[in-house]
């Protein structure tokens, strides 16, 4: 993965997180993610 685009995933990883945590905690829950794990389900890293 060049640098261009390891950038283009990290901006628009950081627009996923950004409007996750915009979302009440019923939101979340209805996507099955829990407010400590917006990042990981974002990225894909953890369970």
């Amino acid at each position: 993965m060049n640098l261009f685009a390891k950038l283009k995933k990290y901006a628009a990883d950081r627009r996923a997180v950004h409007e996750l945590g915009a979302l009440d905690d019923r939101a979340l829950q209805d996507l099955g993610i829990s407010r400590s794990h917006i990042r990981s389900a974002v990225t894909g890293n953890g369970r």
